[in-house]
C-alpha cells in the first residue's frame, strides 16, 4: 500500500445494495450540524433539479428561473456500518413504547424517504422489539419504502385493529391531543388496502372521519371535551388530519388569548380595588377617632 494512503471505511458485509439514503443523510447533517455530507457516497435514487433561464419575448425585465421536473438518477452502493447504526437508532422502538407511537416516530424520522429491497431491509436488524414484525419487515422482495414495510409488517403481526392500542389515558394538552390524533391516523393506515394506490401515504393527509373524531373527543379532558363535541362533519366531507390539527391550534390560541385577557382584566380590577381602598381607609380612621 502506498505511503500516506488511507483505507476505505468498512462496509457492511453484503452485496451492493440500492437504498435511497440521500434524504436521510441530508436530514442527519442538519440535525447534527457538525457532520459533512459525504459527496456521492450512497445515493440510490437522487433527484436533481435542473434550472434554466427563461424570458418571455413580450415581458421586459430580467429573466426568471423555471424549474424542470426532476429526473431520478440511480446510483448503487453499500451502506456503511455507521449509517446502519444511525438508522437503527432513528427507527428503533423504545422499551414499552406503543406500536403506533413508534410507527409515527418512524414517519417523522423519514421512513418514507428510504427505499429498501429485501436484502437491505434485513440488515436493519431488530427495530420493533417484536420478532414477528422484524421478520415481516424483510419479507417482501420488491423495493419498497421503509414506511410501507413498517405498515405491512404491523398489519401482518396484528391483523385485527382492536389489538392495536394508541395510548392509554386522556391527553392533557392540545399538542398532546394533536399527537394522539396523528397516531389515530397512523392506526388507520396500518389497515389500509395495500393494493389501493389512491390512498394517501402521508399520515397528515388521512381524512379525519367521524369515528376517528369521536375517539379523539372521548379521550379529551373535560376542559376541552364539551367544546370539541359540537364539531361534526360527514365522512365524505371530512377534513384531513393536518387541517384538523391547524383548527385545533387556532382554537387553543383563541382560548389562550381569552384567558390572558381575563387575567389582565382581573388584575386591573384588583389594582383598582386597592386604590379605592387606599382612599377610603383614612376617612374610616377619622370617623372612628371622632366617635371615641
Amino acid at each position: 500500500m502506498p505511503a500516506g494512503s488511507k483505507m476505505n471505511p468498512p462496509l457492511a458485509k453484503a452485496k451492493p445494495i440500492s437504498a435511497s439514503v440521500i434524504t436521510y443523510l441530508r436530514r442527519k447533517t442538519k440535525q447534527l450540524k457538525k457532520k459533512l455530507l459525504q459527496p456521492e457516497r450512497g445515493v440510490r435514487r437522487c433527484k436533481k433539479l435542473c434550472r434554466h433561464q427563461v424570458k418571455d419575448d413580450d415581458e421586459p425585465g430580467p429573466s426568471r428561473e423555471q424549474e424542470e421536473e426532476p429526473e431520478p438518477e440511480v446510483i448503487t452502493r453499500s451502506l456503511s456500518l455507521s449509517e446502519l447504526r444511525d438508522m437503527r437508532k432513528d427507527f428503533s422502538r423504545l422499551p414499552g413504547e406503543h406500536i403506533i407511537t413508534w410507527l409515527l416516530c418512524c414517519w417523522d424520522n423519514g421512513a418514507s424517504s428510504l427505499e429498501f429491497e429485501r436484502r437491505e431491509a434485513r440488515q436493519l436488524g431488530s427495530l420493533s422489539r417484536e420478532g414477528g414484525i422484524d421478520k415481516a419487515i424483510g419479507k417482501k422482495t420488491q423495493a419498497l419504502s421503509l414506511w410501507r414495510r413498517l405498515l405491512s409488517s404491523g398489519r401482518e403481526r396484528y391483523p385485527f385493529s382492536e389489538d392495536v392500542v394508541c395510548r392509554s389515558g386522556k391527553w392533557t394538552t392540545m399538542e398532546g391531543g394533536i399527537q394522539y390524533l396523528r397516531e389515530l391516523a397512523v392506526r388507520e393506515m396500518v389497515y389500509y388496502d395495500p393494493d389501493n394506490t389512491q390512498l394517501p401515504i402521508d399520515r397528515d393527509d388521512v381524512q379525519c372521519t367521524r369515528a376517528t373524531w369521536r375517539k379523539f373527543v372521548w379521550n379529551a379532558p373535560s376542559s376541552y371535551a364539551n367544546s370539541l363535541a359540537v364539531m361534526d362533519w360527514e365522512d365524505e366531507e371530512a377534513p384531513t388530519v393536518d387541517e384538523v390539527a391547524g383548527q385545533l391550534r387556532q382554537y387553543e390560541e383563541s382560548l389562550s388569548f381569552s384567558l390572558v385577557s381575563a387575567v389582565e382584566k382581573l388584575s386591573w380590577d384588583f389594582q383598582q380595588f386597592r386604590e379605592d381602598m387606599s382612599y377610603s381607609l383614612p376617612v374610616q380612621t377619622s370617623i372612628s377617632a371622632n366617635r371615641s
